[in-house]
């Protein structure tokens, strides 16, 4: 007689992966963010090992240990990390065991932000692995009494060609343990890479395919207790009073604890509200909708999206504060366009919403697991939290399932840390989706005015545009009254346009949410309103609007703000010492509109649309096909990607990105929008919030990586900004009708 058992998704996707037949990865990588008492290795640990740098461990056994100070959430820099280092390394792919590492200052900048983990870490992951690579060479030479240039690295072993000895590199350990560090090395030549720029298949694959990876919902200790929290529907509201009888009475549930007042400005701290400790998470749910709360929802209680959005885009038809200006935008032009675009709140709605799991040990030392993008933020916002130094919080990094700038901000990871303290136990704190959508940090919601004047030859020689949005820094500081600095550089101040008289002012907004970034920031916005702005006065001039976009591109040539009076702020410094560069911009626009096949013959109702953008030093061109039916339906048929991104580390995960990224961009253009009413976020969950269907994405979604030698650029975000222009563009193409508001399904298209 058969056994019914059941078992989790999970669990089966555990079996059937291990069975015979089917997939298989040969890689010798460890599992994917297994928490450290599972995977601590006893031999390893006995054996002996140096480490010239914090990312490089070489054991005695000849395995490389190379710890990813990145975290990990779909871009694949557990791949393309290890690609860098074991490169210069000349390490063998199949000796390199990767460790995921803890958030801790020695390993430098660990925020996974603003596409930032190869652009600004390349060189130093090079000299991480080319210093290791010259200690071994050191440590053959003095082993074998010759001159260090006439060893060479190869083959995870160092050769001395002229006697044709060789060692491994587990066989230099004790050598090199003796022997100085060098601080930097020679890179190796691009010619002679041997995984860098190469597609490599991503090392958790095996455990992403048969569920062995572990996320922060995974996570489990000993007699830990699971724990929900019913938070102020309005920032900044108290409660008013509470009734917890009926949620104490469930079984399961062991405690209901008041969480302390939000603070203000929120910062990263604790939000407040009433969370409900239980052994299950059945029972924490049930608990929590058992409670009785009566809530002041605070000066936010009259926010409503409707009134917001009548207030921005007043404010942004009005003078703003002038922060960026070349000639005089208010010259005389023969004639004269102007429009308004709006885009709304939107959520990042990672597919794993935020979780975190604490325990607090006798000593008041602290150690969580949790999908952080920032452990180090993380860290010091629990130590603050708890009354703590930092050194002794621990905060173990485990896979993200998505992220998208949300899970850079710490406050559920607080929640988890400070509840732990008071339950004397561990606790792992579990966001919903509704949690997720209604008490997250949303992406601005914004109103940008645009004013091209032309002259008698129909070129752009003026040109205006205000941008109103409530600020990211409202979240950190009191009195912000709109748009900031940092703000301003993704997507106003870097504007690429060949004209003139250029003027870009900033108009106040206040925050009634707590603002935070999303995918590509301020790009999303300002990409989508220049996008079609620039579109319109193609057809307002009669022009092909691909050949006007590169009209209005102009000339290759390197545009810094700075001089024109824009001041980047701090989170800008980056982008300021890399000006824009129109050249590439304007050759991902060639390129994209010839992979589109731009000017073919297209069938009744459908039109192409076409837009570029440069976000995070990388230069992105997209192109949408859709369709439009006699409902008046649209349909996004086909997209082309193309980026300019620098030197690529590994192009299979780049494409992917684009790929995720145009998807990505159709759920903000088709349905993306978050809206309150009496100070309370509306949207709940996918069926208020949805993302794109599998019927509504595009059967083919190409994406075409340019060669080039600069610098590497951003990959995760840039591919975001252009698709909404171009899939917007492309609707006006086929219909005739110019839509200026986001999302589409608000005027009836999807």
């Amino acid at each position: 007689m058969s056994e019914l058992r059941k078992i989790s998704r999970r669990e089966f996707m555990k079996r059937t992966g291990q069975a015979g037949g089917g997939l298989v990865f040969a890689l010798t990588f460890a599992t994917a963010c297994t928490p450290a008492d599972e995977v601590a290795d006893p031999v390893a640990r006995k054996l002996a090992s140096v480490a010239p740098n914090v990312y490089v461990n070489i054991r005695n056994d000849g395995i490389v240990e190379i710890y990813c100070h990145r975290s990990e959430m779909g871009q694949g820099i557990r791949t393309s990390l290890p690609q860098v280092i074991g490169d210069e390394l000349e390490a063998d792919w199949d000796k390199i065991k990767l460790i995921q590492a803890i958030g801790h200052e020695k390993y430098g900048d660990q925020n996974t932000d603003g596409s930032t983990s190869i652009r600004k870490h390349f060189d130093l992951l090079r000299n991480a692995g080319a210093t290791a690579r010259d200690m071994m060479i050191a440590a053959a030479a003095a082993t074998w009494g010759v001159p260090a240039e006439e060893c060479v690295a190869r083959d995870h072993a160092v050769h001395h060609e002229a006697s044709g000895r060789s060692a491994g590199y587990g066989d230099l350990v004790d050598a090199a343990s003796g022997m100085p560090q060098p601080e930097s090395a020679e890179f190796k030549s691009p010619a002679d890479y041997k995984y860098i720029g190469k597609p490599m298949d991503t090392i958790d694959g095996m455990a992403f395919t048969t569920g062995a990876a572990k996320y922060a919902t995974d996570m489990v200790l000993p007699d830990m207790l699971y724990g929900t929290i019913e938070r102020c529907p309005a920032l900044g509201g108290s409660i008013a009073s509470l009734d917890d009888a009926a949620a104490r009475a469930i079984a399961g549930v062991v405690d209901v604890i008041r969480l302390p007042e939000p603070s203000s400005p929120p910062v990263f701290n604790v939000l407040g509200g009433v969370a409900v400790l239980a052994t299950n998470t059945w029972a924490a749910e049930r608990g929590r909708a058992a409670l009785e709360i009566e809530w002041d929802l605070g000066a936010n209680a009259a926010y409503s999206s409707d009134t917001y959005k009548e207030q921005l885009i007043a404010s942004a038809s009005a003078p703003g504060r002038v922060t960026l200006n070349r000639g005089d935008a208010d010259a005389a032009a023969a004639s004269v366009h102007e429009a308004i675009y709006y885009a709304p709140h939107l959520s990042q709605a990672p597919m794993e919403p935020p979780a975190a799991m604490a325990r607090v040990d006798e000593d008041g030392n602290c150690e969580v697991w949790a999908c952080s993008q920032d452990p180090q933020t993380a860290r010091a916002t629990v130590a603050g939290t708890l009354g703590l130094e930092p050194e002794q919080v621990t905060v173990n990094v485990t896979l993200l399932g998505g992220g998208f700038g949300r899970k850079s901000k710490p406050d559920f990871i607080a929640e988890a840390a400070w509840l732990a303290r008071e339950a004397g136990r561990p606790v792992k704190v579990q966001w919903t989706r509704e949690d997720d959508i209604r008490q997250g940090y949303l992406h601005s919601v914004s109103a940008q005015y645009f004013r091209a004047g032309q002259d008698e030859n129909g070129a752009t020689t003026t040109w205006l545009h205000r941008t109103s949005f409530p600020s990211i820094v409202t979240t950190f500081a009191p009195g912000v009254p709109g748009p900031q600095a940092n703000e301003l550089s993704l997507g106003a101040f870097d504007s690429p346009w060949d004209v003139p008289n250029l003027r870009i002012e900033a108009c106040d907004a206040p925050a009634h949410v707590r603002i935070g970034w999303l995918r590509s920031v301020c790009n999303v916005f300002h990409a989508y309103g220049a996008g079609c702005f620039v579109d319109e006065l193609a057809h307002v001039k009669g022009r092909d609007p691909k050949e006007h976009l590169l009209e209005m591109i102009g000339p290759a040539r390197q545009i810094n703000p700075a001089d024109d009076g824009a001041d980047y702020g701090n989170y800008g410094q980056d982008l300021a010492q890399h000006p824009v560069d129109t050249g590439r911009l304007a050759a991902v626009a060639e390129k994209v509109a010839d992979m589109a096949g731009w000017g073919r013959e297209l069938p009744d109702g459908h039109g192409l649309g076409i837009a570029v953008h440069r976000s995070f030093l990388a230069y992105v061109g997209a192109v949408a096909e859709v369709s439009v039916d006699a409902n008046g339906m649209l349909k996004v048929e086909e997209i082309w990607t193309c980026i300019d991104a620098g030197l690529v580390v590994n192009p299979d995960r780049v494409r992917s990105q684009m790929e995720g990224a145009a998807i990505f961009g159709m759920s903000l253009a088709l349905h993306g929008e978050i809206t309150a009413s009496g100070g309370a976020i509306v949207e709940g969950n996918f069926d208020t919030y949805p993302m794109c269907r599998m019927s509504e994405v595009p059967h083919k979604i190409h994406a075409h990586i340019m060669e080039s030698d600069a610098l590497p650029g951003g990959v995760g975000e840039p591919g975001v900004p252009p698709i909404a222009p171009a899939i917007v563009n492309a609707y006006f193409a086929a219909s005739g009708n110019r839509v200026r508001e986001l999302p589409l399904r608000n005027a009836g298209l999807v």
